[in-house]
């Protein structure tokens, strides 16, 4: 089936190291009526949990209490209950509707209740994994396995992160190296900040693009802007200084990629598109009633 980005303005980078940040600029679509899950998080009505009180390491029990859809973002991490995880994919979860969401281990050292209900850790996941996950959540969903990942890769990425940061985590947590690197976090932050108007972002280490994330409204994107920056923090540190760059040329010309979408059936309420091109870029789309709620591409290694 084919599918396409919506069409886009690529903005002028904001550079901070090794870390540049094209802002994207689209048609504002908000015809979709939703609210971030940290959103719902912050007034209690939504819970997110174990499903049981034994625990299931690669899903999760959501209730919307609330009378707004709620989106939750592929590669952000909860923190609490039995061990941390991260989302496998994009969901929109129905108002007044309990789901089971697809999620990876993020602290293999732990499991044991450490709250009954899990909070948002503010983070996003690191290129590296994101790659892992994406490719392996794919692979999954194109078998019929529905949208479990390769855990171990998820646990090895986790395990390069930490000791590549030099951060020992009594739990294998990747949330002990965010709390390490907060004030790093923090700067990054502060000089890439949010751009006026961007419906996403396209994020370059150097002279090889990271990742796009494209949305559908510019709200969205300013409140998730910084969460997904957090993650890739750690691509610029480990990068270090560098000469190379990235134009606007280039964040063309992976948008540009002849990509072959197949949908696929979604976790909650709308439909779920993937496809992987001949280079080895990973896409997913999760569009309701014909708007792109969430789009990504993560690049090739």
């Amino acid at each position: 089936m084919s599918m396409t980005l919506p069409k886009l303005r690529i903005g002028e980078p904001i550079c901070h190291e090794s870390l540049s940040v094209f802002p994207l600029f689209s048609e504002p679509d908000g015809k979709v009526d939703y609210r971030l899950f940290t959103e719902a998080l912050a007034d209690e009505s939504v819970t997110v949990e174990e499903v049981s009180e034994g625990g299931s390491v690669p899903d999760l029990l959501v209730e919307n209490k609330g009378d707004s859809r709620l989106l939750f973002l592929e590669g952000e991490e909860l923190i609490g209950a039995k061990q941390n995880r991260i989302l496998n994919t994009s969901v929109l979860v129905a108002a007044h509707t309990k789901i089971k969401i697809p999620v990876s281990c993020v602290e293999q050292g732990r499991w044991r209740y450490k709250s009954r209900y899990f909070g948002s850790s503010g983070s996003h996941s690191p290129s590296k994994l994101r790659r892992a996950l994406k490719a392996s959540v794919s692979d999954s969903v194109r078998a019929k396995r529905g949208h479990s990942s390769d855990q171990g890769a998820v646990w090895q990425e986790v395990a390069f992160l930490n000791a590549s940061h030099g951060v020992d985590s009594e739990s294998l947590a990747m949330s002990d190296t965010f709390d390490t690197y907060k004030d790093r976090i923090a700067e990054y932050r502060t000089r890439l900040p949010y751009v006026e108007g961007a419906t996403g972002l396209a994020v370059a280490v150097g002279g090889r693009i990271q990742s796009v994330d494209l949305f559908d409204k510019p709200s969205t994107c300013q409140k998730v802007w910084d969460r997904l920056l957090s993650g890739l923090v750690f691509d610029s540190l480990e990068a270090g200084p560098t000469d190379q760059i990235v134009s606007a040329a280039d964040v063309e010309q992976l948008l540009g990629t002849n990509l072959s979408w197949e949908q696929t059936a979604a976790v909650g309420e709308g439909e779920e598109y993937r496809s992987k091109s001949p280079q080895g870029d990973h896409a997913s789309a999760l569009v309701f009633e014909g708007s792109v709620v969430h789009e990504s591409v993560v690049a090739a290694v």
